[in-house]
């Protein structure tokens, strides 16, 4: 027999008695392929009824970063983090239901939160897409580098923790002047409040930097965010936003 001859006709009890665990093996790869096929398809038509932002992921990301305006404590103390916020989406693409889903309990909460409300109209929603479903947007902050190189994370999470316990003192002092101006503050706690102030930082200068986070809210068309920031300077004692607050925030 010729030593080039098939292996079939060489061995043909060699080969016949695994035809049909070749045939096994060959209809498992293809349930195998169907069935991955499948899951890609599904994954495709799943992604492309989701919302878009217009003009995409890219367009979305520079969206953020020329909106975000670093709160002012955050700022000082080279605070750095992720803030996951979950909102819905009506038909017309309008943010709904907005809420902060992992944050950490200080002022770039409120900031990340108030991008995404800016993000309202600009998406694309398609047909049959089930308002009530929640998305998530994690919103990246990250201090200025050359004057925040050197902060550590445990500073960081001292200047945290910090921010929570000033929140009652900070509060007192905002109670107190709401009430100053209705007629209804204990007068002689005044010099108490005066020391608060004095203890958190309530001067001029972080009133010019508030203005101007202010000025930059209003000229992204936030008016609600410049308004909450004008009427914090009212309520710590100080008339340097009461024009903005008369032109801009007063109910007709």
């Amino acid at each position: 027999m010729p030593t080039n001859a098939p292996l079939t006709k060489l061995c043909p009890l060699f080969i016949k008695p695994f035809t049909p665990f070749i045939v096994d093996i060959y209809n498992m790869i293809k349930r195998s392929l169907i069935s991955l096929l499948i899951i890609i398809v599904t994954a495709i038509t799943a992604f492309a009824q989701q919302p878009a932002f217009k003009g995409g992921q890219p367009a979305l990301t520079d969206f953020l970063k020329a909106k975000i305006v670093y709160p002012e404590y955050s700022r000082q103390n080279c605070i750095s983090g992720t803030i996951d916020v979950s909102f819905q989406l009506d038909n017309n693409g309008r943010v709904t239901s907005a809420k902060v889903q992992r944050g950490l309990g200080i002022d770039l909460d409120d900031e990340a939160l108030r991008v995404i409300k800016l993000t309202s109209g600009r998406w694309t929603v398609p047909a049959g897409y089930a308002p009530t479903t929640s998305l998530v947007q994690p919103i990246r902050f990250d201090p200025e580098a050359t004057r925040c190189g050197l902060t550590t994370p445990a500073n960081m999470q001292a200047a945290i923790d910090d921010y929570k316990k000033r929140q009652e003192l900070e509060n007192a002092v905002t109670n107190y002047y709401i009430n100053k101006y209705q007629g209804k503050a204990d007068l002689s706690k005044e010099s108490y409040i005066i020391a608060l102030k004095k203890q958190l930082g309530f001067d001029d200068d972080l009133i010019s930097d508030l203005l101007k986070q202010a000025s930059q809210k209003l000229k992204q068309g936030d008016k609600e965010g410049a308004c909450t920031d004008w009427n914090f300077i009212r309520n710590i004692g100080s008339n340097k936003a009461d024009g903005f607050i008369a032109k801009y925030c007063t109910a007709p």
